[in-house]
């Protein structure tokens, strides 16, 4: 048993990011206000197609659905109730609920009037209830909404399917963006798509070293750090260039905090990761765990900036073999540019792809962050969020990781939430492993 004592600090960037999400909420409130600028409810992707149109911002519906949940549970579930008396269920997705519910009664959490949306792209993902966002708003407020086919298929890899994939992809792409053009009135830079293009790699490439950086022992930030960065520039964007410096800057702080042996749990003496986002409303589990010397690395999900991961020979987390972006020089057309962003048309989200194609992939995970245990729950709202969930805890007992499930509703409802529960079972959890709250 590990019983060293390790430095710990607050980071330096801390404030720079609570500024760029602060900047992203402004961005909303600002939008809805302006008559030259269109707040659009959607999602245009991890390369954002959206940066060609000037003054057009594409707000997920995720990001403010888990900052309700966190910011006022009472305000979230009468958001939720106002969702569900007009017929939206509690199996829907609770960031929807807290969203939308949010526009039923006008008004955000701190009072302010809600700002309204001008258009609908949601973003088809696995997690089968994207499809449905937009309704919502489209229905009580008549504004067009573009949707567009998520392509995939079960098998071996097949190349010249995948290519016939991606061209109906940026076809659907194409006609959003026409569209937006012909209704709107707005004209699309495509210089200023290739331009965000040629960034992207490099965002990558940073967010990728801090997870390498991040299976070194001790941990230099815990998922509870990385909580407040993996969607910058991602979920809540920001200009592309003071995104790239966000990262280059947040690579280069954490790489001080390994070289220097700086910590995010002082007393770590076990790792344990996660599946997907946590319950937003009760991120104070994490400190909890702390006392038992516990750090969680994250998930997947929250390392999904890095793109997809395997586990290399030297047992290090590194890049798989998937289609990568174009040099910049092949890039001429508006089409050349949609074509690169969607390289990966089988399936857009690295973690989605782990879990329904890569099975080893939680197991690579695992291995590479040299972790103890996995906390995975079993939402039951969002099917996509709990799909594969038993089987990756059954192969992860197989290499000797212990997991733990918990229940609950979603991570942006509380509605179905023990917590009490939840934390005898992590005591007897941690107990039966041995392990004791330090002092």
């Amino acid at each position: 048993m590990n019983n060293q004592i390790w430095e710990t600090r607050p980071l330096e960037i801390w404030e720079r990011a609570k500024e760029l999400r602060a900047k992203w909420q402004k961005s909303i409130d600002e939008s809805a206000a302006s008559e030259n600028a269109l707040l659009a409810h959607g999602n245009a992707g991890r390369l954002d197609w959206s940066v060609g149109f000037t003054g057009l911002n594409i707000i997920e519906d995720n990001p403010v659905g888990a900052m309700l949940a966190n910011k006022s549970d009472e305000f979230s579930r009468k958001c939720r109730m106002a969702a569900e008396i007009r017929g939206w269920g509690r199996e829907l997705c609770g960031y929807v609920n807290n969203c939308w519910g949010s526009m039923f009664l006008g008004r955000q959490s701190d009072g302010s009037e809600f700002p309204m949306r001008e258009m609908s792209v949601p973003f088809p993902d696995p997690c089968d209830q994207h499809t449905k966002r937009g309704q919502q708003c489209m229905d009580l407020s008549p504004i067009p909404r573009w949707g567009s086919d998520f392509t995939m298929y079960l098998g071996p890899r097949d190349p010249e399917r995948e290519k016939a994939m991606i061209e109906h992809k940026v076809y659907c792409t194409l006609h959003v963006i026409n569209e937006i053009e012909r209704v709107f009135g707005r004209e699309f830079d495509d210089e200023k798509l290739i331009a965000a293009i040629g960034l992207r790699p490099q965002i990558e490439i940073y967010a990728r070293e801090i997870t390498q950086l991040m299976t070194n022992i001790p941990s230099p930030i815990g998922q509870k750090d990385l909580n407040s960065f993996y969607t910058v520039g991602m979920l809540t964007k920001v200009d592309p260039e003071e995104t790239l410096d966000f990262w280059r800057s947040l690579r280069d702080e954490i790489k001080w905090r390994v070289d220097n042996k700086i910590a995010a749990v002082g007393t770590e003496r076990y790792r344990w990761m996660e599946a997907h986002p946590s319950p937003w409303h009760y991120l104070k589990y994490y400190r909890y765990m702390e006392k038992y010397g516990a750090v969680c690395i994250g998930s997947q999900y929250t390392h999904m900036m890095a793109g997809t991961l395997e586990l290399k020979e030297d047992g290090r987390l590194g890049p798989t073999d998937e289609p990568r972006l174009p040099k910049d020089r092949s890039i001429r057309t508006r089409e050349d540019a949609l074509r690169a962003t969607m390289l990966q048309a089988r399936i857009p989200c690295g973690f989605k792809a782990d879990e329904y194609f890569r099975v080893t992939a939680i197991t690579d995970f695992a291995k590479g962050f040299h972790v103890n245990g996995a906390i995975m729950p079993l939402w039951r709202g969002g099917v996509g969020c709990t799909l594969t969930r038993k089987e990756q805890a059954l192969r992860l007992n197989e290499i000797g990781v212990n997991t733990l499930h918990y229940e609950g509703s979603q991570p942006g409802d509380r509605t179905d939430m023990d917590e009490h529960h939840f934390l005898d079972q992590l005591d007897m959890w941690m107990e039966n492993q041995g392990l004791r709250m330090l002092d």
